[in-house]
C-alpha cells in the first residue's frame, strides 16, 4: 500500500511538470553560472551519450561567481525524440529518488575571480535512469524546479539495433564543393517492429548542433530488415568551415592568437582580429569541433585553480549594423545567439566584445543575422568547405506499438576523416 501512494505521489509531480511550459533545451538561467560541461566521463567534452545498464556515467560540472552559499538540487526527465516531455512518471523511468541535492563542490584557490565548482556524476546511488531515451537535466536552486539553474540534454542509449553510414560529397552537383552527404542504413532486426516506416525514426546532427539536426521519419526504401535512408535530398549538410580557436591554459605569457595579457584586479586578454574567412578556397586548420575544455597548466586541479579572464574579441569585416549584426558561438555558450554573443560596432569600423571566459583551449565561429530577414548565417564569415573536418551523431529511436514514450536504440558517433 504504501508503495501505491508512493507511485500516486510520483504521478501527480509528474503531471504538473508536464503542465509547466519547461524548456528542454541546453540552457543556463543565471549570469553568474560559468563553465557548463557536460559530457560522458570517459572523455571531457564528448558527447553525453551513456549506455543504459552499464557502468558508463555523464559528468556535469560548472562554476558559481556570486559568492553565495547556496542549495542546488538536480532531476532528469524522459522525452521523446522532439524533447517533449514523455507520458511517464518519475517512478516509471528513474530506479531511485526522483532528485537529489548537488553536494560535490569546492572552492576556487589562489584566483583574482573567486568562485565555486560544482560537479555530479550521473548515474549514481540516488539518480538512476530506468529506460532509454532522451533525457533533460534540471539544476534547480532551493529545491524549487521552477528556480532553474541550467538545464542539460543527455541520452541514455539501451543498444538495440546496428548501424552502417558513409559520407560522401553532395548529389547535388551545385554543392558539392561545399556539402557533405551523410548515408545511413538501419538495421532492426533485434526489434519487434510492426511498421518500419512509423514505428523508427533517426535524428542525425553535425557536432552535436541540434540546430543543424534532420529527423529522419520514413527510410527511403526497405530491404528485410534494414532501413535505408539515401534519398538525394536528406541529410545533405553544409560543410561550413573549420572553427576559430584560443589557447588560454597559461597566462604567464602570450600563445597563439594572444595579442597582450594584462594583470591588475582581474585577468583581461586581447585576441589578435578575426577577419573574414569566407574565401575562394578550403584552408587545413586543426579544431576541436566546437568544443571547449577547461585546462590550466600552471595549476594542480583546473577545477579550481583555474582563473577566469575578460577575453576581448574583435572581427574586422566589411559589414555595417545596417546591414545585421555578428555574433559568437561555440559550446561554452551553446551556440545561443543572444544579447551576451552579439557584438558591438565602434567608431573605427570594427565589431567587438568581451567574453568572461575560464582559462582552457576554446573553438568558436561567429554568426552574421541579417537585419531585414532576421535569419542566421554561419557561412556568410566563415566560408562553407566539403573538406572541412566534422562529427556527425546519428541517433536511432524506436517507439513500440501501444507504448507511451520511445525508446533510444542506437547511437553512432561518425566523422569525415575516419571512413
Amino acid at each position: 500500500m504504501k508503495n501505491f501512494y508512493v507511485f500516486i505521489l510520483c504521478l501527480f509531480a509528474s503531471v504538473a511538470g508536464f503542465a509547466q511550459n519547461a524548456p528542454f533545451d541546453n540552457n543556463v538561467y543565471k549570469h553568474e553560472i560559468k563553465s557548463v560541461e557536460f559530457y560522458n566521463s570517459k572523455k571531457a567534452a564528448s558527447f553525453p551519450a551513456i549506455d543504459l545498464g552499464g557502468r558508463e556515467t555523464v559528468t556535469l560540472g560548472f562554476d558559481d561567481l556570486s559568492g553565495a552559499s547556496r542549495t542546488f538540487n538536480y532531476t532528469i526527465q524522459h522525452c521523446d525524440a522532439n524533447w517533449n516531455p514523455s507520458r511517464l512518471s518519475p517512478a516509471e523511468y528513474l530506479e531511485s529518488f526522483t532528485d537529489d541535492r548537488l553536494n560535490d563542490y569546492t572552492y576556487s584557490s589562489g584566483t583574482f575571480q573567486k568562485y565555486t565548482h560544482y560537479e555530479v556524476k550521473i548515474p549514481n546511488r540516488n539518480i538512476i535512469p530506468k529506460v532509454s531515451g532522451n533525457y533533460i537535466l534540471k539544476v534547480y536552486e532551493d529545491g524549487d524546479p521552477n528556480n532553474l539553474i541550467l538545464t542539460r540534454r543527455l541520452y541514455v542509449v539501451g543498444k538495440r539495433v546496428s548501424m552502417s553510414a558513409n559520407i560522401i560529397s553532395s548529389n547535388n552537383v551545385a554543392l558539392r564543393r561545399t556539402n557533405q552527404k551523410v548515408n545511413f542504413t538501419i538495421d532492426y532486426s533485434g526489434l519487434a517492429v510492426q511498421n518500419p516506416n512509423t514505428d523508427i525514426r533517426a535524428f542525425l546532427m553535425q557536432n552535436a548542433r541540434i540546430e543543424t539536426g534532420f529527423m529522419n521519419n520514413v527510410p527511403t526504401y526497405i530491404r528485410g530488415t534494414q532501413l535505408v535512408y539515401n534519398d538525394v535530398n536528406i541529410n545533405d549538410f553544409p560543410g561550413r568551415n573549420e572553427f576559430r580557436h584560443f589557447d588560454t591554459r597559461t597566462l604567464k605569457l602570450n600563445s597563439e592568437r594572444i595579442s597582450k595579457i594584462y594583470k591588475d584586479t582581474a585577468n583581461t586578454v586581447m585576441l589578435l582580429g578575426d577577419p573574414n574567412r569566407n574565401l575562394p578556397n578550403y584552408t587545413l586548420l586543426y579544431d576541436i569541433d566546437g568544443k571547449f575544455f577547461i585546462l590550466n597548466q600552471d595549476g594542480n586541479d583546473a577545477r579550481r585553480d583555474a582563473d577566469y579572464a575578460h577575453m576581448y574579441f574583435s572581427l574586422f569585416i566589411s559589414k555595417s549594423p545596417d546591414d545585421g549584426a555578428p555574433y559568437i558561438v561555440g559550446q561554452f555558450n551553446d551556440y545561443k545567439i543572444d544579447d551576451r554573443s552579439k557584438l558591438t560596432f565602434d567608431s573605427r569600423g570594427r565589431w567587438y566584445t568581451d567574453l568572461l571566459l575560464k582559462q582552457g583551449v576554446y573553438d568558436y565561429q561567429y554568426i552574421w543575422v541579417n537585419k531585414a530577414t532576421n535569419k542566421p548565417d554561419d557561412t556568410i564569415l566563415e566560408g562553407n568547405y566539403f573538406e572541412t573536418e566534422n562529427e556527425y551523431q546519428l541517433l536511432v529511436y524506436y517507439r513500440q506499438t501501444g507504448s507511451r514514450y520511445e525508446q533510444l536504440v542506437g547511437y553512432s558517433l561518425l566523422n569525415t576523416a575516419k571512413p
